[in-house]
């Protein structure tokens, strides 16, 4: 499994301090971010997934705890929209050039407006993926926040 991925380059690029992971991905698991949390040993409030969606018609980047769920309506608020609704995978993949499971809010083929769930922050370091599955990134929440130009809400369920 490579180390270095677009997302890894991005932040190094940044000068921003982070830890590579890897770990066992279950292709068939439920839920990818608590899947990851449990192979990691970390608590899924730690473990932080990326998921694309699109806010009136326009890709858009939202990133939250594994065990939370992201309420459509408040990210639209929070990124300035009128409605949202989640991207479908192969749309996702090809915005992010990423694959779904390996999708790192990090060196997407093009920047996309972001949102962050404002309790990751208050984490010592969380994990976020690193642009390829089975391999997580661990830093600082606030630095990833920077790294993304992140707008910072509520944006659970």
């Amino acid at each position: 499994m490579a180390k270095t991925t677009r997302a890894t380059q991005f932040l190094a690029n940044l000068g921003i301090a982070f830890s590579v992971h890897a770990y066992e991905y279950d292709p068939d698991a439920d839920s990818i971010g608590l899947q990851a949390a449990e192979a990691l040993g970390e608590p899924p409030s730690l473990v932080l997934k990326t998921l694309m969606a699109e806010l009136d018609g326009r890709p858009v980047c939202v990133v939250l705890p594994s065990d939370r769920e992201v309420s459509m309506k408040k990210l639209a608020v929070a990124l300035g929209g009128k409605s949202a609704a989640m991207m479908k995978p192969a749309e996702a993949e090809r915005v992010t050039g990423y694959h779904v499971g390996g999708i790192s809010p990090f060196g997407q083929k093009k920047a996309v407006p972001t949102a962050i769930e404002r309790a990751a922050l208050s984490e010592p370091y969380v994990f976020i993926n690193a642009g390829q599955r089975g391999l997580q990134l661990r830093l600082d929440p606030n630095d990833a926040a920077r790294a993304m130009k992140a707008i910072i809400a509520a944006l659970g369920a």
